[in-house]
């Protein structure tokens, strides 16, 4: 079973002669417990498509599925319970005058669990953070602390399905491979199923197995991480891409 399925999805914004078409003809299958990774320049769709399947975007047409459920125009209770999203700004997506323990209890409660001060407890040790992190607010934490913070607000409901959009690139390099290796440890301790967008191919690199590289709204390739790393694209846009990547290179994120 696919963990998500996406078939001829269009995303537009806008109508008649204002209307932008963000995403076309968009087609990839992530596998269940795969890492599949969205990448491209500014303006290409990436972030489009996640949104897309979270409902933040109404207007689309064409066929989405995440674990099994194909999605409409609104979200079931069980989507919101499969599917969570880590986002690309941990100063912007906590409340500022919510503690960590407000946060974590307010989606626990929310998807109906019990014992929630034991799971927020293991939601922080989970995340590397201890208990005395649970009754601070957003200002006195890192940024790093702030994106554990709202990776363990994801993990709550016991998703199967992760969607990570750029979670590192506001983060300063040496948290960058904090995060992103907890992120990894995550999927693999949990068999999550990661869908990433990221501009940043050293990062796709170290968490990703596939990608699709899009170009002004489409898909124009997808790849194994080993051929990209290999340079082995083919498509033109996409070795472009690859070779003007400043500073790419074969890295392994420190542990």
């Amino acid at each position: 079973m696919s963990g998500i399925a996406i078939d001829s999805l269009n995303v537009w914004f806008g109508h008649g002669q204002d209307r932008v078409d963000a995403v076309r003809h968009a087609t990839f299958h992530v596998a269940k417990g795969e890492s599949f990774g969205l990448v491209g320049e500014s303006g290409s769709g990436k972030s489009t498509i996640l949104r897309a399947l979270t409902g933040l975007v109404p207007t689309w047409n064409g066929h989405m599925e995440t674990a099994g459920e194909t999605l409409g125009k609104g979200r079931s209770n069980r989507f919101h319970k499969t599917v969570q999203m880590v986002f690309q700004d941990p100063y912007a997506s906590l409340h500022p005058r919510h503690s960590v323990d407000q946060v974590l209890s307010e989606t626990l409660y929310l998807q109906g669990f019990g014992d929630i001060d034991a799971r927020i407890l293991t939601l922080l040790d989970d995340v590397g953070l201890g208990p005395s992190f649970r009754f601070r607010f957003p200002h006195q934490l890192s940024g790093g602390q702030r994106q554990r913070v709202a990776i363990a607000r994801a993990l709550a409901p016991e998703p199967e399905i992760l969607l990570l959009d750029e979670p590192t690139s506001a983060l300063d390099v040496s948290v960058q491979a904090e995060i992103l290796n907890l992120l990894a440890d995550l999927r693999s301790e949990r068999n999550l199923t990661y869908l990433m967008v990221s501009h940043d191919l050293a990062v796709v690199s170290h968490m990703c197995q596939r990608i699709a590289v899009m170009q002004e709204g489409e898909i124009v390739e997808i790849m194994s991480v080993e051929d990209m790393r290999a340079m082995r694209p083919t498509h033109d846009y996409t070795k472009h891409l690859l070779e003007s990547s400043i500073g790419y290179k074969r890295v392994k994120i420190a542990g």
